[in-house]
């Protein structure tokens, strides 16, 4: 134990000094800051990732393949819907459609429909979408942009308009039709 001997004063002499410092709690004070540091080091090293623009060319390298077309159709807007092609970030085409849906009851449902919409995409996947070939079995892609005030039979409405647009696809030896995208979304 670690202490010191201040002992008695003999004739008002000095005070004899013993001091004793334990060693053993410095040790190992000393051995769990160094652990430690050691762990320290090496989960710091995993969890960085070697980057460098060493890159190495090669001679016959194809040019890489052109980012796909997406139709992205904004819905944010009560009066229209905007459709616009992006190619990337660029912007290829956009166009307006008037919001103009027909309500009808199926059963106890409510259904939307916006036929206006449908014959747009049609047309503007005629002249601008990429996979119309029956021997492409890619589709293209069509990203719905909506908030999140939009009632749902809304959102199903323009996802039935965008699945109205057909292809041909070959299955096996017959062709088929198929919807020509496949749908994903963004909301805010």
């Amino acid at each position: 134990m670690g202490g010191v001997n201040i002992g008695g004063r003999a004739n008002g002499g000095r005070r004899a000094l013993d001091s004793e410092i334990n060693m053993i709690p410095m040790i190992d004070l000393l051995m769990v800051t160094i652990s430690f540091l050691l762990i320290t080091a090496v989960w710091s090293r995993t969890a960085r990732m070697d980057a460098d623009a060493q890159v190495p060319a090669v001679a016959d390298a194809t040019p890489p393949a052109p980012p796909a077309k997406q139709l992205h159709v904004e819905m944010r807007s009560s009066d229209k819907f905007v459709l616009v092609w992006k190619q990337g970030g660029a912007v290829i085409g956009t166009s307006e459609v008037p919001q103009r849906g027909v309500v009808s009851t199926e059963g106890a449902v409510r259904v939307v429909r916006y036929p206006d919409l449908a014959e747009k995409v049609a047309s503007e996947w005629r002249t601008t979408g990429m996979h119309r070939d029956a021997s492409d079995p890619k589709f293209d892609q069509a990203v719905l942009h909506s908030d999140n005030g939009v009632p749902y039979a809304s959102i199903v409405g323009v996802m039935d308009a965008l699945l109205q647009v057909q292809r041909p696809i070959e299955v096996g030896k017959k062709v088929e039709k198929v919807s020509a995208f496949t749908l994903a979304f963004a909301t805010n």
